[in-house]
């Protein structure tokens, strides 16, 4: 056994360590790490597979994004854990079909492969940049349709959120520059209290 297979072998195990204790653990803050370590496992498993682009996408997208996200969603928010954990028996037999289901293309995959049916295609170390050739020459139409309907996307997200509340208390800078000392403070001649 080479070294880039047992490197392989140590991260499939952390992998599924840290995936089923993303399920089984009972703190949510506790279950996103173990999920940054599950992200970061698979993305040394692509580094193995030499698609270093996927790699660092999963990376930054999931880790660096998602992962914040739903940390801050769930520090922030107080949810009551409890209530959800009661109905959680009801969830079992879907669960359970949608796990029986993906052990079984997992066991599919599993007897193609040693079957040798066909061996996967040799990675290149010019993949990053055969795949940047292919977004930004042959499509790179598409691409552009696929950024600007997410522009629009997330500028109409904004607009359909954003609302000015009536109670709140607004600062006009201008009005604030052009007070005076006479519209703000009074001076008032006191006697003193002798009679």
């Amino acid at each position: 056994m080479n070294f880039e297979a047992v490197v392989f072998y140590a991260f499939a195990a952390i992998l599924v360590v840290a995936a089923l204790r993303v399920v089984t653990t009972r703190n949510p803050v506790h279950a996103a790490l173990w999920l940054v370590l599950a992200f970061f496992t698979a993305a040394g498993i692509w580094l193995l597979l030499r698609a270093e682009f996927l790699a660092i996408a999963l990376v930054l997208v999931y880790v660096g994004a998602v992962m914040v996200l739903f940390l801050f969603v769930v520090m922030m928010l107080d949810v009551n854990f409890d209530a959800l954990r009661m109905r959680m028996r009801s969830y079992i037999p879907v669960a359970a079909t949608v796990g029986l289901v993906i052990l079984a293309e997992m066991a599919l995959l599993l007897v193609r492969a040693t079957r040798g049916a066909g061996a996967p295609p040799e990675a290149t170390t010019e993949n990053t940049r055969a795949l940047g050739r292919l977004l930004y020459v042959d499509y790179v139409y598409p691409f552009e349709i696929a950024a600007v309907i997410l522009l629009v996307a997330i500028i109409a997200a904004i607009a359909l959120t954003f609302r000015r509340r009536r109670d709140t208390k607004y600062q006009d800078p201008g009005r604030q520059v052009k007070v005076r000392r006479e519209d703000r403070v009074r001076l008032i001649d006191l006697r003193s209290g002798k009679s």
